[in-house]
């Protein structure tokens, strides 16, 4: 079959070399695609946000599966557009979308559920004072987290009063994030380590089926220090994450929530991202994304032994979905940052050494903010590339990563040196 794969990251490109890998697949287009998705299919300049345009190209191009990468093409309906047309979209419609597109919606999701999650509370324009006591009642980790979609960045983590204070203020007033904060929700923090668990749903609830974990790395610094990214680093697979728990999370969170949109009349296909940490009372929900979790997706992909292109296919038919196997090797991604980043990135820097950290054993190096500039790769975004390896171990998938990761240059370059040091 002929896949689309619609942005331009790197989790993208991962899932641009997966499908160009799997039997089932012919040929991978890509809108719009970057230098690296570039070597090995074919970029199209259509904008990935613009359902309508995505439509036209599946049409002209006669494709057989579109594969959405980001969030903001689900929440602006690409599903629902290409569906329309009587061709295969994988990921859940407009309606699905909004687990990720309205965090105060997806906490009513949860509760209605009964899915285990923060104490919280959701605000809106003129709710200042009520959400500042709200901040008053809670113990001393503070949340704030913008209810719309902030590219990964609208959510703050502190211990200071003061500081979750004046984001309070700083999202309604939409002077941190536009429309996007203006709505927000306040959260208490929760303690214990992480888990992203990447589940593919096929419209049915009992059949769901989870990959394999993963854990990321929000912070831009060693230590998880400093405000939050997109994400800095991941590893599959996780450690002290077994089978049985990954059962739990599924039957007392995943499928809960599942059947709570179908009896809304929302059969969830393509990927629920579940983001839980693992307190002391058990696993919690953070929250919900509709897509693949990025740098997680080029942790995921690189061990995944089934066929991509059947996986998503089947999904998005809403068949049952085939055997999910995946090698036993570890992965490790590193994500190599430019300076700035977060808050104001620097682009257009010159890039050097990208075929020499491909050559190291067992790495792939995703694109994931990068365009050409005549002959010379240059940065384009705050993330630049997520640096993958494999190996028999962690460790060995850690060095490995970080020995690719190393010849790659440019001025300010930004890595973190701890991602899945303690494992």
């Amino acid at each position: 079959m002929r896949a689309l794969v619609l942005g331009s990251g790197g989790r993208e490109h991962a899932l641009t070399h997966g499908l160009v890998g799997a039997a089932s697949v012919d040929e991978v287009l890509c809108a719009p695609g970057n230098p690296g998705m570039a070597e090995i299919a074919e970029c199209v300049a259509v904008t990935a946000d613009d359902p309508a345009a995505v439509a036209d190209l599946a049409d002209e191009r006669d494709v057989d599966l579109v594969v959405v990468g980001p969030e903001q093409p689900l929440v602006n309906g690409v599903v629902d557009a290409v569906a329309a047309r009587g061709r295969l979209a994988f990921g859940p419609t407009a309606a699905g979308a909004r687990l990720e597109g309205s965090k105060a919606w997806m906490k009513d999701v949860l509760v209605a559920a009964g899915v285990p999650t923060a104490a919280h509370g959701t605000f809106g324009p003129g709710d200042e004072a009520a959400a500042l006591a709200f901040l008053d009642s809670l113990p001393g980790l503070y949340v704030v987290k913008t209810d719309g979609l902030a590219a990964g960045k609208g959510v703050l983590v502190t211990e200071s009063l003061a500081d979750a204070r004046d984001a309070v203020r700083a999202y309604l007033s939409g002077e941190a994030f536009g429309a996007a904060g203006t709505t927000l929700v306040i959260e208490e923090g929760l303690e214990g380590p992480e888990l992203s668990l990447l589940v593919v749903c096929n419209g049915d609830p009992d059949g769901a089926r989870p990959l394999a974990p993963a854990q990321d790395f929000k912070r831009i610094g060693d230590g998880d220090v400093g405000p939050n990214t997109g994400g800095m680093g991941a590893y599959s697979p996780v450690p002290l994450v077994d089978d049985a728990l990954v059962d739990s999370v599924m039957h007392d969170a995943v499928v809960p929530t599942l059947r709570q949109l179908a009896s809304q009349g929302i059969h969830y296909r393509g990927v629920l991202y579940a983001g839980l940490m693992l307190t002391p009372a058990g696993p919690k929900m953070l929250e919900y994304n509709v897509r693949f979790g990025d740098p997680e997706c080029e942790v995921v992909v690189p061990r995944l032994l089934s066929d991509l292109g059947e996986l998503c296919r089947a999904s998005a038919v809403g068949e049952p979905l085939p055997d999910i196997r995946f090698t036993d090797d570890a992965c490790v991604t590193v994500v190599l940052a430019s300076e700035g980043y977060p808050v104001a990135p620097r682009t257009g820097d010159v890039i050097e050494g990208v075929a020499d950290a491909a050559a190291v054993e067992g790495a792939s190096v995703f694109h994931a903010g990068t365009r050409r500039d005549g002959d010379a790769l240059v940065t384009a975004g705050g993330r630049v590339f997520a640096v993958s390896a494999v190996g028999p171990t962690i460790a060995d998938a850690r060095v490995r990563a970080y020995a690719a990761a190393e010849r790659i240059t440019w001025p300010g370059r930004q890595c973190r040196s701890d991602i899945a040091a303690r494992v």
